[in-house]
């Protein structure tokens, strides 16, 4: 006769579409006996242990078996719930059932694993590995209860239920620097100025809805991420226009490139604008290396306003035109010396 204990799982609703339900559950218990003889009992031993649910970096998002695919950028294929596998269940000649192997999803690098707000791992690196949840251990066969009193135990426990979390997953724009600045500033084409990333351009503001990241690569082979992040507006560290989903990208940036449009009345009020509202955000992100790229220098007002920036700060203004390419040489070369003068952990 076979005797299963059914294993028991509780589905959990998610709060939001960046939450991952992590559920493992126990294990099913399986054993046989003999009616017909105490000394002709066929024992089993205890069931194996479910899976663990692991968070891996290999730029796929796929479940069971990591596999590298450098052009996924995003959480998008992530399901919203994950449950582990079941462990074998124990069998006849004293056998044990056999461990379930780990669960892996892959997640590219970037990702912030967080539960109720409260930062888990911050998977940063090629390959790293964070646990989610661990499976209930297998339960205990009849084998387990044999005594010379007891030849042919009946009795038998079932396995332990598994982890069940709710975690959320955050992905977070990584690269060496950021453009920052209001909508129609020109970053987009200035990123299509420096960088071999074609972001799409548009005479209208807000037309960057999502970060785009440019390589820039130099004679030595040196190649440096930047990053173009959606144009922010007064009020952005209170998530006016999604102020907030822009600004957690840029403390993934080192090095920070004010870019101004120069064609408008007070350029210089934007730079205040900009450090007011990252200051809001993140007083930590005022430290961070920054140059001010001064843009549309193209136009007839542009220069005028040049010289009274320059005036009132403190910090390296680059003139460029990101249309006609005017002076871009010099900004990658400044970029160059930024990142070099300025060590990772700074």
């Amino acid at each position: 006769m076979n005797i299963t204990h059914p294993q028991r799982r509780t589905p959990v609703l998610l709060r939001s579409v960046n939450q991952i339900e992590q559920t493992l559950t126990g294990l099913c218990l399986h054993w046989k006996r003999s009616v017909s003889s105490e000394c002709r009992g066929v024992l089993s031993q205890a069931a194996a242990s479910a899976s663990v649910l692991i968070l891996s970096i290999n730029n796929r998002l796929s479940l069971l078996v990591p596999q590298v695919d450098r052009q996924v950028r995003s959480l998008s294929s992530v399901s919203p719930v994950y449950h582990g596998k079941d462990g074998e269940a124990g069998s006849s000649q004293n056998c044990f059932g056999r461990n379930a192997s780990p669960t892996y999803i892959a997640v590219p690098v970037g990702t912030l694993v967080k539960e109720e707000g409260r930062a888990l791992a911050d998977l940063s690196q090629h390959g790293q590995l964070y646990t989610v949840a661990y499976g209930g251990a297998g339960g205990k066969g009849n084998r387990f209860f044999l005594s010379n009193e007891n030849r042919a135990p009946l009795t038998a426990t079932p396995g332990e239920k598994g982890q069940e979390r709710v975690v959320q997953l955050e992905l977070r724009t990584m690269a060496h620097a950021a453009l920052v600045g209001f909508p129609n500033a020109g970053k987009s084409s200035l990123l299509r100025a420096i960088s071999n990333a074609r972001p799409a351009v548009a005479a209208y503001p807000f037309t960057t809805l999502k970060p785009h990241v440019g390589i820039v690569t130099y004679r030595d082979h040196q190649q440096l991420a930047v990053a173009d992040i959606p144009g922010l507006i007064p009020g952005a560290h209170l998530n006016r226009g999604l102020g907030v989903s822009f600004l957690r990208h840029i403390e993934r940036c080192r090095l920070l490139l004010f870019v101004l449009d120069m064609s408008s009345a007070e350029p210089w009020e934007q730079l205040q604008q900009l450090c007011f509202e990252l200051d809001q955000y993140n007083p930590q992100l005022s430290h961070r290396p920054r140059a001010i790229v001064a843009n549309k220098m193209d136009l007839p007002e542009a220069r005028r306003n040049l010289e009274a920036l320059r005036s009132r700060v403190h910090q390296t203004v680059i003139p460029v035109s990101a249309l006609t390419g005017h002076n871009t040489a010099q900004l990658i070369l400044h970029l160059r010396e930024m990142y070099d003068s300025y060590p990772q952990n700074s």
